[in-house]
This record gives structure tokens, C-alpha cells and sequence, in this order.
């Protein structure tokens, strides 16, 4: 057995059991991942892949726990490598860290300037998508660490790390009528065409909640990924936005207006993710610590071994 073969048999199944997708992946030949898959079919004496004619259509049951198993020594594989880079330099690497658009635009920045100064050998990575997308990324360890609202608790073998706590406001242009709404109510931005995020994406699910509860239906005529995209409908007049307060910058956006929606929204918490089975570098633990200031190396060493957080570590923090 051979950790190459390993490497052909997780792209395959990476790649939906396409081989030509998977041996393209690998800058390799289809005949050449077959014929290697076979042979770890026949060291290890079970099939791993159903297949019609040379079509592979599905892992067999005992296939699944060799996939299974396959991942997990690659991972180690690759912890080994990270332990010998931590010890022979360990202020040099790479950090690859999976976001959404809000938070590597508005909540990253400042502390992105200090580790980027504090560590100049370390190159870091940024790779934006949905928090689905960007779970899957550190999940399949093509990411080292998973910064997002939603849908990060949906998967399992990730360690969610809660960072702080976020809410909402409702931008329009400057003689809107609803910044004369006072109180501001869900009915009163009932009665407007909204633009917001993507159902996929960060804090929706909150916003479809509480018009719900208030058993209205929102007129969502347009939805983006990113919150400058929406910022952008607006000030063409095509309806007012929803977006996380951060979102919004006095500076930056003077043709529009923000009015602050806490009291309708319930609360998001940000979460970091991370996967259990990976070795986190010492310039992690302190990226993490810049970012969420109560979770300390202690804290994140802690959860990863499936310990409790501490109440008071528990609790976010507020962006205000």
C-alpha cells in the first residue's frame, strides 16, 4: 500500500468517482489511477468502487470505511509535515483561511495588518465563498481554518470556536421614508422591496425568522453573496438592504443611510472552524487569539480535545 494510492483514491472520490475529472486533478493518467486503485483493491482483498464496465458508480459498504480510514492517514501525513515546519521554523508557513465576503472585507482587516506584521514569512491565503463552501474547504483540508455564521455547525468533524456576536441594519437612500419610521417595525420594511443576502449566506435564516414570527412574507427581489453588491442595488433605488451592521462604513457609503434593526432581528454568532484532526501551527493559535481575543491557545487546545469552554469564554463578543 502506498500513500500515492491513498492521494488517487480521495480525489476520486473528490470528484464525484470521475476518473477523468480526478486524474486531470492529479496531472496524471485515467489508466494510471485505475490501475493503481485495483491494486489496492487486490492488497487489501475487498472492492472499494462499484463499476459498470470502467465506469465507477459507487464506493461499496467496506469502501466506505477504506475512504474513510485513507483520509485520515493523509491527514496525518500531513500533521507530520506541519510538526517538522513548526519545529525547524516557526514563524514561517502558510495560513489558508475560508471566509465570506463580509468578514474578509469588514471584520478581518485590522487583524490580517497586525499577523501579516508580526509574522512576514507566513503567507496567507484568503479564499471567499458561503459558509457551506467554506466549511467543506477546511473539512476536506484544503483550508486551515473556517470563519462564518451559518451553516458552520452542520458539520461535525469541525470544532466551532464562537467569536462574537452581530446584528442587523436596514440601508436606504438618504429621503427614504423609513428613517422617519419610529419606532422601525417589520411591517413598516414589509411594505418595500428588500435586497439581502443569499439564502445560503450569513444571517438569512435569522431575517426569514422574524418576518415569519410576524407571519409576513418579505418581498426579496434581489440577493448577493456580497454586501457591497447590495449596497450597490440600492443606491440604484431597487429596493432597501438588510445587511450585518459591520457592513456598513459612514466613510465609504455617503450616498446611503443605515438604521439600526437590533431590536428585530435576533442575534449571529461567528464562529471559527476548525477540523478536528488537523495540527494547528503556533501562528494559528495566534491569528485565532487576535481575531477572538478570549479564545487563547488554552481555550482552542481545550475544545479540540472536546473539552468544555468556560461561561465567560463561551459568550461572544460584540462588534459594534
Amino acid at each position: 500500500m502506498r500513500l500515492q494510492q491513498l492521494r488517487y483514491l480521495r480525489e476520486i472520490v473528490n470528484k464525484n468517482l470521475n476518473l477523468s475529472k480526478a486524474a486531470e486533478s492529479l496531472h496524471t493518467s485515467q489508466p494510471g489511477i485505475s490501475r493503481q486503485i485495483q491494486l489496492l483493491e487486490e492488497e487489501l482483498g475487498v472492492d472499494i468502487f462499484v463499476r459498470n464496465g470502467k465506469r465507477i458508480v459507487k464506493i461499496t459498504p467496506p469502501g466506505e470505511v477504506i475512504v474513510e480510514i485513507a483520509e485520515k492517514m493523509l491527514k496525518d501525513v500531513e500533521n507530520l509535515k506541519q510538526i517538522s515546519q513548526e519545529f525547524s521554523d516557526k514563524a514561517s508557513g502558510t495560513l489558508i483561511i475560508a471566509t465570506t465576503h463580509t468578514q474578509a472585507r469588514y471584520a478581518l482587516p485590522p487583524v490580517i495588518k497586525r499577523f501579516t506584521e508580526k509574522y512576514p514569512k507566513v503567507k496567507l491565503i484568503l479564499r471567499q465563498g458561503n459558509p457551506t463552501q467554506i466549511s467543506t474547504l477546511v473539512s476536506s483540508g484544503e483550508a486551515d481554518l473556517a470563519i462564518a455564521t451559518e451553516a458552520i455547525e452542520l458539520f461535525q468533524e469541525l470544532v466551532m470556536l464562537p467569536c462574537y456576536q452581530w446584528n442587523r441594519s436596514i440601508i436606504v437612500t438618504p429621503k427614504h421614508p423609513l428613517l422617519k419610521q419610529h419606532p422601525l417595525t417589520l411591517e413598516a420594511i414589509a411594505q418595500y422591496p428588500i435586497i439581502t443576502y443569499d439564502f445560503a449566506f450569513t444571517g438569512r435564516s435569522k431575517i426569514n425568522q422574524a418576518f415569519a414570527s410576524k407571519g409576513l412574507t418579505p418581498n426579496v427581489v434581489l440577493t448577493a453573496i456580497d454586501a457591497d453588491v447590495i449596497k450597490t442595488y440600492v443606491e440604484l433605488g431597487l429596493g432597501i438592504g438588510i445587511l450585518a451592521k459591520m457592513a456598513f462604513d459612514t466613510h465609504r457609503d455617503k450616498h446611503l443611510r443605515a438604521i439600526d434593526a437590533s431590536h428585530l432581528f435576533e442575534p449571529s454568532t461567528t464562529r471559527i472552524g476548525i477540523s478536528r484532526n488537523s495540527y494547528i501551527r503556533s501562528y494559528i493559535y495566534d491569528f485565532i487569539e487576535m481575531f477572538a481575543p478570549h479564545l487563547d491557545e488554552a481555550t482552542v487546545k481545550a475544545a479540540m480535545k472536546n473539552q468544555l469552554i468556560t461561561p465567560a469564554q463561551d459568550t461572544p463578543q460584540t462588534i459594534k
